[in-house]
């Protein structure tokens, strides 16, 4: 299974690119894709869906898994996240590659146990997860590996549902919540 994984945003979008075999992961490439604020939205947006799109035919990915959008307090940032977001989806769309989406504490729990791990953790639980010889930089492309990772964490999961004849999305809000500790009713 080959995962692109996507920390989304306008200004940097991070990617990164794994690969499982049994229980053997190995990163295939991970980096950001950076576009110029001096450039018009609609133009660093083509950016990212052209690059996204060049990475799912040169690597052969099977699934894209992205974060999901945090509205925190700046919904300018927020609006412009989803932006970049939707252009990756639509990127994969036109692969006809499947698209997941991961909160952040899911993420980080797949990868760390704990939904509330911080940047450091998470990169250095990435590298170890990969064998990498050090946290993968910058902090976008760590948290890109890290969303790879979650998805293919819970391919198993995902399958065993599918198979089951369960619908999937709800299912899997189902166990979001429980992992989160959260109502199931809420």
């Amino acid at each position: 299974m080959i995962v692109l994984g996507i920390d989304p945003g306008i200004a940097n979008t991070g990617y990164g690119v794994v690969a499982s075999s049994g229980s053997r992961l190995r990163a295939l490439a991970f980096g950001v894709i950076e576009t110029v604020a001096e450039l018009a939205p609609e133009a660093r947006l083509a950016e990212i869906h052209a690059d996204v799109g060049q990475l799912i035919a040169a690597h052969g990915v099977e699934e894209v898994a992205v974060e999901d959008l945090y509205f925190g307090a700046n919904v300018v940032s927020a609006m412009a996240v989803g932006q970049a977001r939707g252009v990756v989806m639509l990127a994969a769309g036109q692969h006809g590659v499947p698209v997941q989406a991961y909160t952040p504490q899911a993420v980080k729990s797949a990868v760390c146990g704990s939904g509330r791990a911080g940047k450091d953790q998470v990169a250095r639980m990435v590298a170890r997860l990969l064998g990498l010889s050090a946290p993968p930089r910058p902090d976008h492309a760590a948290d890109a590996l890290a969303v790879a990772l979650c998805a293919i964490n819970r391919a198993p999961l995902a399958s065993a549902i599918a198979q089951a004849g369960v619908r999937a999305p709800a299912a899997a809000r189902l166990r979001e919540r429980e992992f989160l500790g959260a109502e199931v009713g809420s």
